[in-house]
């Protein structure tokens, strides 16, 4: 007995102090403040001492050999629903230094909140994965895709979905009042639903009602609805969206700065490319969408109302300020698989038709009752997004998902956004500092969101940690060849375990469910 006491207090004696020990880095802890040098130790997936740990000892000890050691990228704009179960690790985000990230953006989500989660976490995740409850999927529950404003009765039932939903951890409400059926909403029922979720707190995260011409009052709706239920706002994917009207994004940011500084608070995150990507049916009218795909189809083989569609689609695009579809790519189109990486304009030339913008609006109306596309719009200049950029109150976000590596032709934001923005926007354009922009896609936005353990370096947060050389990061996929993850993110921790080692992922999952924190 005396002998197994002795080796006991033995074995406690040299117990490691730490479960892992990072040594010789240059900490950018976050806060936007400049970077220091130190170590950091962690255990039981938290940050338990930063600082000079010269006498410590760990399970296992990491020379950062003088590279930056920063928290976690936190991607607060992904859909990443359809295909985390088919990638759980989640390789593109964690390659590109990203640890935690919030779906059910743009208004759409899963809307059995608790069933989902408990199956990620049977599944086992590799980022850390919260979700927003999205207006488009809980009006598609109650009111399918009908063109109307909901009932007293409707809008009843869409609030228990959202309470249920903000009842089992969602850190906010979104919409996506360009897609349908949210489109068909008026701020009425937005106000009324997000008043669901206010209850718990939160976020409301908007894909906008209009992202060009009538921008302005988008904005003001947006605001109107977290003025109205005290939720805090989040303008999503921050844009001018319109070619004959670029340029008006020093209106627009100013717009956001005066209501900040009447106390309101909105903030906006945006991706570092000039292209956007969404769907093809953001072409058409959203009349012609309305009741279903049987619906939709069904006009489309009506050729008069073929022609009505046709002829506001002429309207939408030259009101755009382009004079055919060649700005719009085709991402992936299971229908086809030879459209992917060729634009509207070339598809049209491949159907053998003369390159009109009559004949190439035929053929987005050929595809559209062939079945779903995604794609790829270059529609917004680059001083914008500059100006966008540099306003300190933008967050990073992808606007992206989960990749199954070599499936479609994805816009590389999901690849490459942070890597990116530290390489074009820090170290070769020199319009961020370092510290700034490592803020922009820590700090900002947990704040934002309400992860109060995460998004900063410091004693007690959960060990989210990279470390990389920021004269080495660098993004890799392009628009013609997506599928390539970035470079320069030497070790991405999550929760305390080495994801990716030495720039090779490992098999760790170690990812969790963020719940909104009661």
């Amino acid at each position: 007995m005396r002998l197994f006491v002795a080796l006991a207090a033995v074995v406690t004696l040299h117990a490691a102090d730490y479960d892992l020990l990072i040594r010789n880095a240059r900490i950018v802890d976050g806060t936007g403040n400049a970077w220091y040098r130190g170590d950091i130790g962690v255990k039981a997936g938290k940050i338990a001492a930063i600082g000079k740990l010269d006498n410590k000892t760990a399970d296992r000890t990491i020379d950062a050999a003088n590279r930056v050691a920063s928290p976690g990228f936190i991607d607060v704009h992904t859909h990443i629903e359809g295909t985390v179960n088919q990638v759980p690790r989640g390789d593109n985000y964690l390659l590109d230094g990203v640890t935690t990230v919030v779906t059910g953006n743009c208004g759409g989500s899963v809307i059995k909140v608790a069933d989902w989660f408990q199956n990620l976490e049977k599944t086992g995740i590799g980022l850390n994965i919260a979700t927003l409850i999205g207006h488009n999927g809980v009006r598609s529950e109650v009111m399918g895709t009908a063109n109307r404003l909901a009932t007293p009765e409707e809008i009843t039932r869409m609030q228990a979905i959202v309470d249920k939903a903000m009842a089992e951890g969602a850190v906010g409400f979104s919409t996506g009042l360009i897609y349908i059926p949210g489109t068909y909403s008026n701020t009425d029922e937005v106000v009324a639903l997000a008043r669901a979720a206010a209850r718990y707190g939160g976020v409301y995260a908007s894909h906008m009602r209009d992202e060009g011409e009538r921008v302005i009052d988008a904005i003001n709706e947006a605001v109107t609805v977290g003025k109205e239920t005290g939720l805090r706002v989040q303008l999503s994917h921050f844009k001018i969206d319109t070619p004959r009207i670029w340029g008006y994004s020093e209106k627009t940011l100013a717009l956001v700065e005066d209501y900040r500084k009447q106390g309101v608070d909105v903030v906006v995150d945006q991706y570092p490319y000039d292209r956007s990507s969404t769907n093809l049916g953001i072409t058409l009218p959203t009349w012609a969408l309305a009741d279903g795909p049987a619906k939709v189809n069904e006009r489309l083989k009506d050729p008069a109302t073929r022609a009505k569609i046709a002829a506001e689609m002429k309207e939408i695009v030259t009101k755009l300020g382009h004079k055919d579809y060649s700005y719009a790519t085709v991402a992936g189109f299971a229908s086809n698989k030879e459209y992917e990486g060729k634009t509207i304009s070339e598809i049209n030339v491949m159907k053998g038709r003369a390159k009109t913008l009559d004949n190439e609006v035929q053929t987005i109306l050929d595809m559209m009752a062939q079945g779903f596309a995604q794609m790829v719009y270059h529609s917004m200049g680059a001083a914008d997004v500059e100006r966008i950029m540099r306003y300190p109150n933008t967050a990073v976000a992808s606007d992206g998902g989960i990749r199954v590596f070599g499936q479609g032709m994805p816009h590389p934001r999901s690849y490459g956004t942070n890597a990116r923005t530290l390489a074009e926007w820090v170290r070769t354009r020199k319009v961020l500092t370092l510290e700034d922009a490592v803020r922009r896609m820590t700090s900002l936005p947990a704040r934002t969101f309400g992860f109060k353990d995460r998004g900063l370096l410091r004693e007690g947060a959960a060990a989210d940690i990279l470390l990389f050389d920021p004269a080495k990061v660098q993004d890799k996929s392009t628009f013609a060849q997506p599928h390539q993850f970035s470079e320069g993110f030497d070790y991405v921790i999550v929760n305390g375990k080495v994801s990716v080692d030495s720039g090779k992922l490992t098999e760790s999952r170690n990812g969790m469910i963020l719940r909104r924190a009661s």
